[in-house]
């Protein structure tokens, strides 16, 4: 269990860094660069579509909108 948090973490960061440079990058769209913080702010906002509260569904639409990036 640890070893997958750890894994989980380390692409977490090395994911991270990669948006960061694509969003300096200047041949990257500008609505591209707008979708992923669009996406991320979603992701980090306490203000759901769909509650957590609720069993599956609460996390799926997260979920999904985070595998948009």
């Amino acid at each position: 269990m640890l070893s997958r948090i750890k894994t989980w973490a380390r692409s977490l960061k090395r994911d991270g860094h990669a948006i960061y440079l694509a969003s300096r990058d200047p041949r990257v769209p500008w609505y591209a660069k707008a979708l992923a913080i669009a996406v991320a702010a979603y992701a980090l906002s306490p203000i759901d579509l769909i509650p957590d509260f609720i069993p599956v569904i609460g996390y799926l639409d997260e979920l999904l909108n985070v595998l948009l990036i």
